[in-house]
């Protein structure tokens, strides 16, 4: 059996796993990274972010140019689209970046091992490739191997009627009539995609809401933009089966009328991904719901092996799992590494797009804070005007005393690019002032954050 010796051996290599190699490998370590798909880049780029963010730009095109464009003087006598092409592209652009993170490997001296990875105990990993076993020894063993799609226990996912969001990336045709159960991220862009491309889309969602982790109020102006778009929402759904005959399935709620649709696609959230690993016999522990117990330097509880990324739980966010891994890696080299986890940034790539940093209004009312909030529509902001863009708005929550800026909310055009701002203005524990005092360019799309910031102190200049 062949043997290597390295500082550090990740398993996996999504968005935590590689970037955390890179990091570590700048810090003089040896490192190998292990990773059993054939393309670099995890879930995130191969069968998540990526795609179907390519997916939502392609269907926001042909969806902006047939309900849109006409209002901007542009005019079409005959419009299609081309289901193969808008797949191809789709492909394409996650084989590009799939190699990028091959060039950063080979940038950084990182050794890739193309294969399952497994833990035979603390400090040693063996990978089962196609041409044998190798046995890796490290000082140091990295867990993130990410997620995958949850389902429901009385679903029986067929991977073609009834699947989750890895199948409905690549459906070979539009669907009739799509079932999405669970009105979170994944299933609004995913909907969304399809509903623009002409399939009738119903959401099933078992809250009294949608999207539960995102500002009560701006989730449901969300669901008003979405609904215009003719997205059919059916919230307090409680599915209890779902039954495949030919073509079609029957989707049953509780106390409902059963539905008939095409595909159902289920995103109901997504579990850890921790097969193969034998976290007994190594003494890992694990939460209930099966996430690896680390503590504040992502060690888990065997000597030597760390953990990051939806594996370990929290916001199961690829920029998450960076942080994690960075952090992680800097610790180990440095003793120093720290992801301030009140400031990362959710985003929904729906249309318009819904993004949020810091606490809810819910969040600050059931923790008893006293904040004061601001709010600016972009209807009234001059660049949204100019792009035809004048839905949502942009909320911003403050301390009452100390003006610290506590959470910001947006729903409207460019909302996951216009968060950064304020992401980046809490991490410096900056107020609403500090916002409100900066100068913004104008006509654009950030001057809608100032005037919201502005709004806190009852001086919104342009509402």
């Amino acid at each position: 059996m062949e043997q290597k010796q390295h500082d550090l051996v990740i398993i996996g290599a999504g968005p935590g796993g590689y970037v955390a190699a890179i990091r570590a490998a700048q810090l003089g370590l040896n490192v190998a990274c292990v990773e059993r798909e054939q393309d670099l880049g995890g879930t995130c780029l191969r069968i998540g972010c990526i795609p179907s963010k390519a997916l939502l730009e392609s269907s926001e095109l042909f969806w902006r140019a047939k309900e849109d464009f006409a209002h901007h003087g542009i005019r079409f006598k005959e419009l299609q689209f081309d289901l193969t092409t808008i797949m191809l592209r789709k492909e394409k652009t996650v084989r590009l970046l799939s190699k990028g993170v091959e060039s950063l490997f080979r940038k950084n001296k990182i050794s890739r091992y193309a294969g399952t990875g497994r833990i035979v105990e603390p400090g040693r990993v063996l990978v089962d490739t196609r041409d044998g076993p190798i046995d890796l020894k490290s000082r140091f063993i990295l867990i993130a191997t990410g997620s995958k799609p949850a389902t429901l226990p009385h679903i029986n996912l067929d991977g073609d009627r009834v699947a989750t969001s890895t199948e409905a990336l690549s459906y070979k045709e539009v669907p009739g009539h799509l079932v999405v159960i669970g009105a979170g991220a994944v299933g609004l862009e995913l909907g969304s995609v399809w509903k623009r491309l002409g399939a009738k889309v119903t959401v099933l969602e078992v809250m009294d809401r949608i999207l539960p982790e995102m500002d009560r109020d701006i989730a449901r102006d969300a669901m008003k933009l979405l609904e215009k778009q003719g997205l059919e929402f059916q919230l307090q759904s409680q599915v209890t089966e779902v039954r495949v005959k030919g073509n079609q399935c029957m989707v049953e709620c509780e106390g409902k009328e059963p539905t008939l649709c095409d595909r159902v696609l289920v995103a109901v959230g997504r579990l850890p991904c921790t097969d193969g690993l034998d976290f007994e016999s190594l003494s890992i522990k694990t939460d209930k719901k099966g996430y690896i117990s680390i503590d504040e330097n992502y060690a888990t509880s065997a000597s030597g092996i760390y953990a990051i990324g939806d594996v370990v739980g929290g916001p199961m966010l690829a920029h998450k799992a960076q942080e994690e891994g960075i952090a992680c890696v800097e610790r180990l080299v440095t003793g120093y590494g720290h992801v301030d986890y009140q400031t990362i940034p959710n985003v929904v790539y729906t249309h318009p797009e819904i993004a949020s940093v810091g606490k809810t209004e819910e969040d600050l009312k059931r923790e008893g804070t006293d904040y004061r909030s601001g709010g600016f529509p972009f209807r009234a902001n001059g660049r949204a005007q100019t792009l035809g863009q004048t839905e949502g708005k942009v909320k911003v929550l403050a301390d009452a005393k100390s003006d610290r800026l506590l959470g910001v909310h947006i729903l409207g055009a460019r909302a996951g690019d216009l968060i950064a701002e304020a992401a980046t203005a809490m991490n410096f524990a900056a107020s609403s002032e500090d916002i409100a005092r900066s100068c913004h360019a104008h006509p654009t799309l950030p001057e809608a954050v100032r005037e919201a910031a502005l709004a806190v102190g009852g001086r919104a200049l342009h509402s």
